[in-house]
């Protein structure tokens, strides 16, 4: 395939025109290489802002969706039916990356990009008009429901490959501190998400928050997608990626013929980072959740403490990079994965030990969090085979979100209530448990990671 029968739109081509000077620039000297540190720019704008939107929704399916559409049921039954509808995204993110793999292969990765981050964005605002309860009944959680599965359709379908572009391009000796670069969003983007929240908790009285105030951050979340959809389609559109593309390197191939191939690499990575993905809402959504139904505690204060809590977050992600090129990522998450497992065994009852408590369990579950999920993502996309190394990626990481992380905060905050916070330790250990049992079993991934 010829670089220019690379499937383009008329929006990629008029963003090829507009960097023809640095084509040109590149032409003349010979170099067809993209800059890791540009691309590494693209992958923090994109993941900050779709974390930014997880963690909108995150945050008002427990401070808002609870009362908003559930106001017929107790707040520990509407929160969980909150989480429910949480959990939609996840399950319907296979099937965005089934749908815009097609669009992929027939029209090209700036079409897919936009399309999917305009759901994505639309979806969100689309949430902020979301009637009541009490104006539509039951008919409000069903509009958010399919919004829900609008957001997860999209977040399938904007899978860019970036990340995979930025391990192509890392040196050799600095793998570890580039792979957990787009790990970087997620606590960048709670950061914003909470500090918003509680700005407008802190600002506004409880029932206009309630009617109106909630709705604001989604619309900011739709606007940071636009801007982070050109900071993308910026790097996707250059002649690097198309030569890349080319070389099959970045070429979406067909899923069944994908998973036929490459289903060993998918199913030891769908569960290698279980113990990440399951620490990340354990530490994030699920703790909000607990202090909000059974503590006294204000939402503005824990916001807060969440806040800090991830600054800690993005400083572990950066020393897991430096850990991971000195030691080998397979040593960092079979370490982390263990520590992980004896936090389990007395951490969440911290969330019942007052304002202390609760500030240590956020603090050290962060530290926890980012040292393993730095390294969690795309830790085997190495072993594919280059032909399905874009789309297997793409496919492992939505299996892997679905299994480690989508139902972790029903699942953690129904065995909390039923059995106590030692419960949801259990739930944690058996993720950690499984991410070693499933590096355990991965050989290729000691000989080409570790």
């Amino acid at each position: 395939m010829a670089a220019d029968t690379v499937p383009t739109t008329e929006a990629e081509r008029d963003a090829r025109t507009l960097h023809g000077a640095d084509e040109d620039r590149l032409s003349r000297d010979g170099g067809h290489r993209i800059d890791p540190a540009e691309i590494a720019i693209g992958v923090v704008i994109g993941r900050t802002s779709e974390f930014f939107d997880f963690f909108v929704y995150a945050i008002a399916s427990v401070l808002v969706f609870p009362k908003l559409v559930f106001p017929h049921l107790d707040p520990l039954t509407g929160t969980l039916w909150s989480f429910a509808i949480f959990a939609l995204a996840f399950v319907s993110r296979p099937v965005g990356t089934i749908i815009f793999t097609a669009i992929d292969r027939a029209y090209g990765r700036g079409a897919k990009l936009t399309i999917a981050l305009f759901l994505l964005g639309g979806s969100t605002a689309a949430i902020a008009f979301l009637p009541g309860y009490e104006s539509i009944g039951i008919g409000a959680a069903l509009l958010l429901a399919l919004f829900r599965m609008g957001q997860g359709v999209a977040l399938g379908g904007s899978w860019d490959g970036l990340a995979s572009l930025l391990a192509l391009n890392a040196p050799e000796n600095r793998r570890g501190w580039y792979a957990m670069i787009p790990q970087l969003g997620a606590p960048l983007g709670l950061i914003v998400a909470s500090l918003l929240f509680m700005f407008l908790i802190s600002a506004l009285p409880a029932e206009d928050f309630l009617a109106w105030g909630w709705r604001y951050p989604f619309f900011v979340a739709f606007a940071i997608n636009v801007v982070a959809l050109f900071a993308r389609l910026r790097i996707v559109v250059t002649p690097e990626y198309a030569e890349l593309f080319e070389n099959r390197a970045l070429q979406p191939a067909p899923l069944l013929e994908t998973v036929r191939s490459e289903w060993k690499t998918i199913l030891i990575g769908t569960f290698a980072p279980l113990a990440s993905f399951a620490m990340f809402h354990m530490v994030t959504v699920y703790p909000l959740s607990w202090v909000f139904l059974f503590t006294e505690e204000t939402p503005v204060r824990f916001l807060m403490i969440e806040a800090i809590a991830a600054v800690v977050g993005v400083g572990a992600i950066v020393a897991s990079g430096i850990l991971a090129d000195r030691v080998g990522r397979r040593t960092v998450l079979g370490a982390t994965a263990a520590a992980i497992a004896a936090f389990s065994g007395f951490a969440p009852q911290l969330l019942d030990a007052g304002e202390f408590g609760e500030a240590a369990f956020m603090i050290l579950g962060f530290a926890l969090l980012g040292l393993s999920f730095g390294q969690s993502s795309g830790a085997l996309s190495s072993n594919f085979q280059p032909r399905h190394r874009y789309t297997g990626s793409a496919f492992t990481s939505d299996l892997a979100w679905l299994f480690g992380a989508g139902f972790a905060p029903m699942i953690a905050l129904w065995l909390s209530s039923q059995f106590g916070l030692i419960a949801a330790g259990g739930y944690l250990l058996s993720g950690a448990i499984v991410t070693l049992v499933a590096l355990w079993l991965n050989r290729e991934l000691a000989s080409t990671i570790g």
